[in-house]
């Protein structure tokens, strides 16, 4: 009898050094589940046992961005659906929307951002400003500047640095795929 009891001790406390599933994570695995995706867009997760920290490759099969492959971070808190993921481009590229830094100006990763919207929505947004560039809603500043004034001219600045190129003394990644 002292053995049952001694097991059932054990297994209580196997079950309390457990990680509890957060509602994060729970609200990340059916996003995930449910996401249909293109082949322009992969996943990547460096730590199969986290899904809140991953990894996404984007390569756009058209417009002025095309042929390049491009790599970000999501970060997502134990707030999410609550609080959009924190994404971050990992290269130097030369757009109007992301920052010599990384930083990306998508409304919906700020302002717009709604616990409805999903990962899938996140990622083809993502997509779509390589598709479309928003020269109305800058981080570069020079690069919308460009675009604005001579879209011929920022075609060819984006040619230029996707091969890692320099731009008015700035160095940018070569995101060739």
């Amino acid at each position: 009898m002292i053995k049952i009891w001694n097991m059932k001790a054990k297994e209580a406390a196997a079950e309390k050094k457990k990680p509890k599933t957060s509602a994060a994570q729970i609200r990340v695995q059916k996003d995930l589940s449910e996401l249909e995706i293109p082949s322009t867009i992969k996943l990547e997760f460096p730590d199969p046992s986290d899904i809140l920290n991953f990894n996404v490759k984007i390569n756009p099969d058209e417009g002025l961005y095309n042929g390049g492959r491009f790599a970000f971070t999501f970060k997502i808190n134990n707030n999410y659906p609550h609080e959009p993921p924190k994404v971050h481009c990992t290269q130097k590229i030369y757009h109007p929307n992301i920052d010599l830094e990384g930083n990306i100006c998508l409304n919906i990763l700020r302002e717009d951002w709604k616990p409805v919207l999903s990962l899938h929505s996140v990622l083809v947004g993502l997509q779509y400003l390589f598709l479309e560039p928003n020269a109305d809603d800058p981080l570069n500043k020079e690069a919308a500047e460009d675009l604005r004034q001579n879209r011929s001219g920022f075609a060819s600045n984006v040619k230029r640095s996707l091969a890692g190129g320099a731009l008015k003394g700035i160095q940018y990644d070569n995101v060739l795929a």
